[in-house]
């Protein structure tokens, strides 16, 4: 049973920084892909960023410049570095983990609420 759990999320201001964090657990395969996704009510969750186990990262437009991802391979954890934020990334933020090996493995953290707001 893989599990993903989150941490980092709060209350910020226009402007500031956050850092989130997510640990996967369990049996996961080594070629893998980790990414952040948010979402708000009303809207679809939208994709924010994902990185490969060989580092190679893919952003969404609009937090392209402002986040970065970045992962610890030997402890199967991803980092998402938030700057410059506005009140329009307010959302509840999911970490993902999948990988294929046959079949697809996805997997989803159980989210955490960043709120930008003076």
């Amino acid at each position: 049973q893989v599990q993903l759990v989150e941490s980092g999320g709060g209350l910020v201001q226009p402007g500031g920084s956050l850092r989130l964090s997510c640990a996967a657990s369990g049996s996961i395969f080594s070629s893998n892909v980790m990414g952040w996704y948010r979402q708000v009510p009303g809207k679809e969750r939208e994709l924010v960023g994902t990185i490969g186990s060989g580092g190679r990262t893919n952003y969404a437009d609009s937090v392209n410049g402002r986040f970065t991802i970045s992962r610890d391979n030997a402890k199967n954890t991803v980092f998402l570095q938030m700057n410059s934020l506005k009140p329009e990334d307010t959302a509840v933020y999911y970490c993902n983990l999948w990988w294929f090996q046959g079949r697809r493995y996805d997997y989803w953290g159980q989210g955490t609420q960043v709120t930008v707001s003076s």
